[in-house]
């Protein structure tokens, strides 16, 4: 059997079909998929952890009628699940992690027989960004019939065939899913009678990220094993999440969309979203932004409150730059929720300006110099601001405006005569329900 097995693994299928097969899966992928960040696949196991898991029962029933009802197995149900866990923690929707491969599919007549360990490691790709549950779960089935196909290929051939650049590795986690007999041990198998076992060993690989699914017939258990910092029970923990997840939406939600089910357990998604976001502070809501820098400015004079590329501005003369501006705003009849433009780069000038527009009782509209004119043009008219502070004057660079122009380079001499005393917020008449401003953003915000 074993002769049989070797010619089938070299003469089955000719090299060039297999190039084809992973050239076409991995062919435009050009960086490694790294959940956590873990990108050493070089290590010799030292310093990884372990933990166990089992499915939860009532889940593994669940998981196993949903397969049988999709005419799918189980075990595209846990690549599918595994591939949101990678998905999540690499920040990429379209991912690669390897599988174990049992080796004997195609080993031909007596595979089955044969002595000794022919599995594989291959590489499989998951595009979590576009279709349903459904069709994901269908899809999950069909590559995995298709990765099958190729199971003795090496694995240094199918990573050439992608376009990520040596020595960086194509992924770096890896997937176990295998049938397990739970009650399999020298003391109750025939095979082992009369067999000592002197030392049973370690369970490792090269990879930081591996997780192994036993198939016990019923039940399922989970491994997880990882290196630091990433816990391999909070990896058993997301995977979990994640298959629950998955099977409650085939069966109420088929057609919901993949990139919707979360993996996040509940206590770390309320960590997430609630405990780290627990910013609730005393704040005195009667006063404005620049009142509390204000009150800073007294405490810490001389402490430095702007750095940029070399220049250092103390709270002190920062206040009193800021001050200036606001007062010659003022004197131009800018009043509370007038709109001040700001088209300058990020400079000490940026956060000068951006104070005394708040001081003058405006608010302020950045514009980012470096945009197209169309996009500048189509801001200044919208936000229709009654000044603009400029770097320099325009002279054509600035699209056209009906806003009084302030340019740094020409008008300086003007507002650095006046007082650098600060504006009282009620003797403008402002207060904190006033515009602060107005920002365009790119949509996603």
């Amino acid at each position: 059997p074993f002769r049989n097995f070797v010619a089938q693994a070299r003469l089955g299928m000719k090299p060039e079909a297999h190039e084809t097969f992973f050239r076409e899966m991995l062919g435009d992928i050009d960086e490694p998929t790294a959940p956590f960040g873990l990108l050493d696949v070089r290590g010799d196991g030292a310093g990884v952890k372990e933990a166990k898991q089992d499915l939860d029962l009532d889940l593994a029933r669940r998981l196993r009628e949903q397969a049988r009802t999709l005419g799918i197995s189980a075990a595209g149900l846990f690549h599918l699940a595994w591939a949101m866990v990678v998905s999540r923690s690499s920040g990429r929707d379209d991912v690669v992690f390897g599988t174990v491969l049992f080796g004997r599919m195609q080993g031909g007549e007596g595979a089955e027989r044969g002595l000794g360990m022919f599995i594989n490691t291959l590489p499989l790709r998951v595009q979590l960004a576009e279709g349903s549950v459904l069709e994901q779960s269908r899809e999950m089935q069909r590559r995995l019939a298709d990765l099958l196909r190729h199971e003795h290929v090496p694995l240094s051939l199918a990573q050439r065939c992608s376009a990520v650049p040596a020595p960086a590795p194509l992924f770096s986690a890896l997937l176990n899913y295998r049938h397990s007999q739970a009650d399999a041990s020298a003391d109750s198998s025939p095979a082992w009678q009369g067999i000592e076992v002197l030392s049973s060993g370690e369970e490792r690989s090269n990879y930081p990220i591996v997780l192994s699914v036993d198939d016990l017939g019923e039940g399922f258990e989970l491994t997880a094993q990882t290196l630091p910092p990433v816990a391999p029970e909070r990896l058993c923990a997301l995977m979990h999440t994640a298959l629950d997840n998955l099977i409650m939406a085939l069966e109420t939600a088929p057609d919901t969309a993949m990139r919707q089910i979360g993996v996040l357990p509940e206590a770390e998604r309320r960590q997430v979203l609630y405990d780290w976001n627990a910013s609730q502070a005393d704040y005195p809501h009667n006063r404005c932004i620049h009142e509390l820098f204000e009150a800073q400015v007294a405490a810490q004079p001389d402490a430095p409150a702007v750095v940029h590329n070399g220049r250092t501005l103390t709270y002190g003369e920062l206040n009193a730059r800021a001050n200036r501006l606001a007062h010659y705003l003022r004197s131009l009849d800018v009043k509370p929720d007038d709109r001040v433009a700001i088209c300058l780069a990020r400079s000490v000038e940026q956060v000068i300006s951006l104070l005394a527009v708040l001081k003058a009782g405006a608010a302020y509209v950045p514009l980012d110099p470096s945009y197209p004119a169309e996009r500048l043009a189509y801001m200044l008219e919208d936000s229709a601001p009654k000044m603009l502070l400029a770097q320099q004057s325009p002279k054509g660079i600035l699209p056209k405006t009906d806003a009084q122009v302030i340019a740094w380079d020409g008008d300086w001499s003007q507002i650095d005569k006046q007082p650098d005393t600060n504006l009282p917020a009620q003797a403008l008449g402002l207060t904190a329900q006033h515009l602060a401003y107005v920002i365009y953003t790119s949509g996603s915000t």
